[in-house]
């Protein structure tokens, strides 16, 4: 008896799959293999995921302690980065500052791409006039350069950050309607939906549940790819002085902080490095979910390997 009940438990322990950290350790290592590039952008936004969740817990100074007498002081050991005209730590300014700029890239690319997709896609669906005029209103809007207009809308409204997120998202929506109006007219003519159509489904159903689906892969990849264009765009607005209010820690505030103090160098490179990790890593994870999409690129990729 003794001898079949251990042979059972054997039995069981052998036919256990495998755990929980083995499966995650495996889909790693084959999206490791598969494109390394898209893995190393994902890692450096999750990354300052990390950074915009933690910072104010753990970073050596406080975004707005000003110390004159240490005042630009290059970079040591007290100061990682050094110290900018107001004797602020620039390491902890610039850490701290991915509390400002991610979460206003993240509210841009949420609105403006779920407006632009919902007015896209109403556009492709139902077509005629109403089409015309959505399209007419996208010809006219990105007729003018992104931050040309989006100057002129936030210095219309004042000098702020909500204020420059607003303007962001008028520059941004037509985008995203174009691409998605797109994807729409070409998943129409398919024959599931025109199966769906046949069978009495109303036009809701039909675009909720067999268009929509179809058409959102690219608009996925131009949200991650615009993340970093939007941080761009938001720190050249507070560049210029149209984004946000001093002392706020935002990156292209800092930057024009730097200007001023040319031989201080270290100001605007620290905010500088992060503008260019956020953008480099959203545009390698936005060309991986590419590849994850589309098979055909996956085919090519492998081929030319």
């Amino acid at each position: 008896m003794t001898a079949v009940s251990s042979s059972f438990d054997e039995s069981a322990r052998l036919d256990v799959g495998p755990s929980f950290g083995t499966s995650v350790r495996r889909f790693v290592a084959r999206a490791w293999d598969e494109d390394r590039t898209a893995c190393i952008g994902f890692a450096i936004l999750l990354l300052w995921l990390l950074v915009a969740l933690t910072a104010p817990y753990w970073v050596p100074y406080s975004a707005t302690q000003q110390d004159v007498v240490h005042r630009l002081q290059s970079p040591s050991a007290t100061h990682l980065m050094g110290t900018d005209s107001l004797g602020r730590d620039v390491f902890s300014r610039t850490l701290l500052g991915s509390r400002v700029s991610l979460p206003v890239a993240t509210i841009v690319i949420l609105v403006s791409g779920t407006f632009g997709s919902v007015v896209g896609a109403v556009a492709g669906f139902v077509g005629g006039f109403v089409d015309e005029v959505i399209m007419r209103i996208c010809d006219i809007t990105l007729a003018f350069p992104a931050i040309v207009l989006a100057m002129a809308i936030t210095a219309s409204l004042g000098t702020s950050l909500t204020n420059a997120m607003i303007a962001i998202v008028v520059v941004w929506w037509p985008l995203y309607a174009r691409l998605m109006r797109a994807q729409v007219l070409t998943v129409l003519p398919r024959d599931h939906v025109l199966a769906a159509r046949s069978t009495g489904a109303n036009e809701f159903r039909v675009m909720v549940r067999h268009v929509l689906p179809l058409a959102m892969g690219p608009v996925l990849v131009q949200a991650t790819m615009d993340f970093g264009s939007i941080v761009l765009l938001t720190a050249g607005l507070s560049f210029i002085g149209l984004g946000a209010v001093p002392p706020s820690p935002e990156w292209g505030a800092m930057i024009s902080d730097g200007r001023e103090q040319f031989y201080s160098w270290w100001i605007a490179t620290s905010p500088g490095i992060a503008i260019l990790t956020v953008v480099l890593a959203s545009n390698f994870l936005g060309d991986g979910l590419l590849d994850l999409l589309d098979p055909r690129r996956r085919t090519f990729r492998g081929k030319a390997a």
